[in-house]
């Protein structure tokens, strides 16, 4: 799967998805749903690696916003194109302080890419049949914006 990071396409992931706590692996980076998270929550105490979860817009932000420090990551999943919920979720956690990877998983669509920047995610993750060299061009198209945003919290008429 195709993975964009800061606008740079990277090769490699890094984090193991698990889906089931009976594959639960003593020491790796983990990506967790976040009920899984929920449910082994301490046998995750002496973990060696790094903990990072992952959201949908049905999910409950409150026990990620109470620790929201403890994550490397944070993946937003988008079900479907039609589905904005992840736009509210990665904008909450960017206004609660959450300086971590912010990384959109699913379906993004290359059109919504710049807007997604803009609400805080500076990571992307892609189905390889969806993804081209294309969407690098994607965060440059709108060039003027008139309201702020977490890469830009002025508003047109302060801004130069």
């Amino acid at each position: 799967m195709p993975l964009l990071i800061d606008r740079q396409i990277v090769n490699e992931n890094g984090w193991l998805l698990v889906e089931e706590a009976e594959t639960l692996p003593q020491s790796a980076d983990l990506l967790l749903p976040l009920a899984l998270y929920l449910e082994c929550g301490e046998t995750l105490k002496g973990h060696k690696g790094r903990i990072a979860v992952k959201v949908n817009g049905d999910d409950d932000l409150t026990p990620v916003l109470e620790s929201k420090d403890l994550f490397a990551m944070i993946a937003i999943e988008f079900p479907a194109f039609r589905d904005g919920r992840g736009f509210s979720l990665a904008r909450i956690l960017r206004r609660a302080g959450y300086k971590g990877e912010l990384r959109a998983v699913g379906s993004p669509a290359r059109d919504q890419l710049g807007y997604m920047e803009r609400c805080g995610f500076n990571a992307f993750e892609f189905a390889d049949e969806e993804f081209s060299d294309d969407f690098l061009k994607a965060f440059g198209e709108i060039s003027v914006r008139y309201q702020g945003s977490s890469d830009d919290p002025r508003p047109v008429y302060l801004q130069n």
